[in-house]
């Protein structure tokens, strides 16, 4: 069925008036009276009749006007839609690490739309441990997620964008609590908190002991980080733990882990497979520059 000739029909339904409707269209009269005729004899029904000088809807007419009315309307709306995301209109999507959620990607977000007040752009906000937004990337739930690094089963694209210092955090009344830093092999004898592997942080933990050659005595496992942490507070183990604002509120002692400063990147993933849509491809780019910026 011809788009135009449904066009038209609704044109000359509102009209009720072969000329005017034609001068509307800008087509000729003849024209319109062919796309009208070639409507009819698919339908195989009448849709309009004559009433003196003017045409009106059978009772056919009335019924498929109504159809009529909201297929071009539904379409209208598809397209309007469609152009609106190709200006950078749209909704983004983001998963990230529930750490993050405070102050990392709402900052990133709120920046991004004040730098593109011209557009008409809504975030939708998902946080979760690494393994589940990466399945959920996957699964096109999401357009970007911010998590620990991929591993090589997923097929994404990874860019480092942040780094979090890593900490060891015990209770207050611990041997260790005293001291202002540790090395990883005095950690071997005491029960630890540890990262399920259902968190990008279980990988990280795990090769930091692999250097030592040795593991750690597993007290509990959890995937959150303010979980670890509210766990340690209560003296049910140590942990090793990326740094953030929390600790200080929790009955905790923070120590750096020395040798070296071991810390942990954040990633900004995305699924190469997938297009990526205008307003997601912007604030990709636009999160790249920051991440270039701060490097500098």
């Amino acid at each position: 069925m011809n788009l135009f000739h449904i066009r038209y029909f609704v044109k000359l339904a509102e009209v009720g008036h072969y000329t005017k409707a034609a001068q509307e269209l800008h087509i000729t009269q003849p024209s319109l009276s062919h796309a009208i005729s070639q409507l009819e004899n698919e339908l195989g029904v009448p849709l309009f009749e004559k009433n003196g000088r003017n045409t009106t809807l059978t009772r056919f007419g009335d019924e498929f006007l109504a159809c009529a009315k909201q297929t071009i309307s539904t379409l209208d709306g598809g397209v309007d839609s469609i152009q609106r995301e190709a200006r950078g209109d749209g909704v983004i999507r983001v998963g990230f690490l529930r750490a993050f959620g405070t102050q990392f990607v709402p900052q990133l977000a709120s920046q991004f739309l004040k730098e593109n007040k011209d557009n008409e752009i809504d975030f939708t906000f998902h946080s979760g441990a690494t393994r589940k937004l990466l399945n959920e990337l996957e699964q096109k739930k999401y357009d970007l997620v911010f998590c620990s690094k991929p591993t090589a089963e997923y097929r994404f694209t990874s860019v480092a964008v942040e780094k979090q210092m890593l900490v060891l955090i015990t209770p207050k009344n611990h041997p260790l609590a005293a001291r202002e830093s540790v090395e990883l092999a005095e950690l071997i004898s005491y029960p630890m908190i540890y990262f399920t592997k259902e968190s990008g942080m279980r990988d990280v933990v795990e090769q930091l002991f692999e250097a030592v050659k040795d593991k750690p005595k597993i007290a509990y496992e959890t995937e959150e980080d303010q979980v670890v942490a509210g766990l340690v507070a209560q003296g049910f183990g140590i942990a090793i733990v990326p740094y953030m604002e929390l600790l200080h509120k929790l009955d905790v002692s923070i120590i750096q882990i020395s040798s070296h400063p071991y810390s942990r990147d954040l990633y900004m993933v995305s699924n190469e497979q997938i297009y990526m849509r205008p307003a997601v491809r912007n604030f990709y780019e636009f999160v790249l520059d920051k991440y270039k910026k701060h490097e500098n």
